[in-house]
């Protein structure tokens, strides 16, 4: 019964030490495939007739992406002159006149100068808020400095908007508003508090996943880790019950040198009174 206990115990580590490793690896190729054939699909605005695929005998896969690379940097070194800057801002000007698109075209802005602008404070700073009742604590990150018809209304009360996300999805979550003097701001960053959100906690700011927490060395260093922390207990235990005897022992030898001297000083009082 035990070699089937240990025959168990030896496939279940070697299978989740396997998981650990395929798992992970899985979801980046599958993401990375999605991602491409996307971004391929965007050849079909290319005439067939200049498609690479039409003069080699095999598919490239990835020049979606690269395509789609290519046409935003082509978009931003014409954009950055005076002449592309004007024509931006009469494309966003025709755009603000289009009642539905307007405001879909504005939120999407915002969020990518929020993201990747430099000029804002977006997703840089890591608080700690209390939601969703008092005494629970939960991360956020801090979007911007409330400003305009809001802060107004608080009056002198400095007010934070924040993206408080849920877990183990971040990227889902609540807007909220609130007073900075509620947030307590902390140091870790923001990947590191993604790595908190999305591991349920299991992975420590400043440290990362064991990769075969299961395996036979792992366990050897936990106990011998555990024998360490019981011995040094014990040394503590000892130490104070030495120094506890030790000072037992100081207090009998004066107990008995006061004792000693009392006896010694009785023959000179019977001589005096002699």
């Amino acid at each position: 019964m035990r070699f089937f206990n240990w025959l168990k115990s030896i496939i279940r580590g070697y299978f989740l030490a396997g998981l650990l490793v395929i798992l992970p690896l899985g979801a980046v190729i599958f993401v990375i495939s999605a991602i491409l054939r996307l971004m391929d699909r965007a050849l079909g605005v290319i005439p067939p007739k200049f498609h690479p695929e039409a003069y080699l005998p095999f598919k490239i896969p990835g020049l979606g992406l690269a395509l789609f690379i290519a046409i935003v940097l082509v978009t931003g070194v014409l954009v950055k002159n005076y002449i592309g800057r004007r024509v931006v801002d009469f494309g966003e000007y025709m755009v603000s006149k289009i009642p539905l698109v307007r405001p879909l075209y504005g939120a999407v802005k915002q969020l990518i100068l929020a993201i990747f602008g430099d000029a804002h404070d977006a997703f840089k700073r890591v608080v700690l808020v209390e939601y969703p009742r008092k005494g629970v604590y939960s991360l956020a990150f801090v979007t911007a400095k409330t400003s305009g018809e809001i802060q107004e209304q608080m009056g002198g009360t400095k007010m934070i908007s924040i993206f408080l996300p849920t877990t183990p999805n971040p990227t889902s979550g609540f807007f909220l508003v609130l007073p900075e003097e509620d947030t307590i701001p902390l140091s870790m960053s923001v990947e590191e508090a993604f790595k908190l959100l999305i591991s349920g906690g299991v992975v420590e700011p400043g440290g990362s996943a064991s990769q075969f927490p299961f395996g036979k060395r792992q366990r050897n260093a936990s106990n011998a880790e555990s024998a360490r922390q019981v011995a040094q207990l014990e040394g503590d235990a000892t130490s104070s019950t030495h120094s506890t005897g030790s000072g037992q022992a100081s207090s009998g030898q004066a107990s008995s040198g006061q004792a000693g001297s009392g006896q010694a000083r009785e023959p000179g009082k019977s001589a005096d009174k002699g």
